[in-house]
């Protein structure tokens, strides 16, 4: 099989959560454990870091990949989703597993991993242990898919655990108060092992302090330790927190790992240039000005729309998209009226129907039309903008990608 053909048949064959949602999720570790021994545990040779949370983690880990580089380190990342290409999940000091190894590894593995009906993840990560195990990694970042508890990557032993923070998503599996989605998140807290809290939230300050007691972990809460922020190249004002929380975990790693301010400072500054990141606050041209960020839940899109209100501009122009099992809810509130928009459905099959959307929005007094694409709401917003005005593509993870 060729890359696209092995790629068509991971995609036709493991049932995946970010085309179909909810029938794909599994809600136990079982599957990923047979994986692992089948693989002869891979996830037992590499030292790990382990980040979960609501909005940052993956900034975060692109964060602590980027300084680990910088001080010499070779660096596995494992992240999600994808923008453009399969392979930007796995990735070792910016360059991303090759094609012939996920080529090999499925064809290794094919009988078994449908003969066991891995989904897509499970799979994933199984395919990042045994990559960053042949690539005699020297530390694996690796981000969770979802949740903590019962999400594939949590059959590791990390050096540390992060937590970025707590906000109201993936409700339908998490549960539906901030408690409870605490509580799963805080399942990737190992015994006798510290753990680094991004965000002192009131409602998940004791879960996370209890937990971290029953397992007898250190605990540090990022934002109530860390005074000084360096720069760097993740422009979005949200990104201050995930700064913090990666300067913490540096700090509870520097007994195992030698670090240095400079080293710290440059990683932070070449976020980018070292990890390949996109799709945040990322600016894709001046005149009219584009503005993309894949920030898609209310916690997130909060940030997003108090920067946009400190952007100068005539008028605004947003390319909005969503998946079908997001809440508008909150979003609804949060968006501003005054601005286009250009509502459109993500080519995923649980993307949103644009003219839903668009129902929605326009019921609550929003502006705006739908249309048959991503691409083609980006063109008509860049038709209609002048050059003062402010172009924001986002809602959707998915939406980004097909736009960068």
């Amino acid at each position: 099989m060729t890359y696209q053909d092995t790629v068509n048949w991971m995609f036709s064959k493991l049932p995946m959560y970010q085309r179909q949602g909810q029938s794909a999720y599994k809600a136990d570790l079982k599957n990923s454990l047979l994986l692992a021994e089948h693989l002869n545990n891979p996830q037992q040779h590499i030292k790990t870091i382990h980040v979960a949370g609501t909005n940052g983690k993956g900034s975060t880990s692109h964060m602590l990949a980027s300084i680990l580089q910088e001080a010499g380190y070779q660096v596995g990342l494992f992240t999600s989703p994808h923008l453009k290409d399969f392979r930007e999940r796995i990735k070792v000091n910016c360059k991303m597993v090759s094609k012939a190894f996920v080529i090999g590894f499925i064809k290794r593995n094919s009988r078994f991993l449908e003969s066991r009906n891995l989904s897509f993840f499970e799979m994933t990560s199984g395919m990042a242990f045994d990559y960053f195990k042949e690539q005699q990694v020297d530390v694996a970042v690796i981000e969770v898919g979802l949740g903590g508890r019962l999400d594939s990557t949590n059959i590791i032993t990390p050096e540390v655990s992060v937590i970025t923070n707590i906000g109201l998503d993936h409700t339908q599996f998490l549960g539906t108060s901030l408690e409870q989605i605490a509580f799963e998140k805080a399942g990737i807290i190992k015994p006798h092992l510290p753990v680094v809290i991004g965000e002192t939230q009131e409602a998940t300050k004791q879960v996370f302090k209890e937990v971290a007691t029953r397992q007898q972990s250190d605990i540090y809460f990022a934002d109530a330790l860390i005074q000084e922020v360096y720069p760097s190249d993740l422009k979005g004002s949200y990104q201050q927190k995930n700064i913090k929380t990666a300067l913490q975990t540096i700090q509870v790693l520097k007994s195992s790992f030698s670090v240095s301010e400079q080293q710290i400072k440059k990683g932070l500054l070449h976020v980018v240039k070292n990890t390949g990141l996109q799709g945040r606050w990322q600016v894709l041209q001046a005149f009219p000005k584009v503005i993309c960020d894949t920030a898609h839940n209310t916690e997130g899109l909060k940030y997003i729309v108090k920067q946009l209100e400190e952007e100068p501009f005539q008028h605004l122009h947003v390319v909005f998209g969503v998946v079908n099992d997001k809440d508008l809810g909150g979003i609804l509130d949060l968006l501003p009226k005054q601005a286009t928009y250009y509502f459109c459905k993500p080519n995923v099959p649980r993307g949103m129907d644009a003219d839903l959307l668009a129902e929605a929005f326009l019921k609550e007094g929003f502006v705006g039309n739908s249309y048959l694409s991503v691409n083609e709401a980006f063109m008509a917003a860049k038709k209609e903008a002048t050059n003062k005005d402010l172009i924001y593509v986002g809602g959707s993870t998915f939406v980004v990608a097909e736009i960068i």
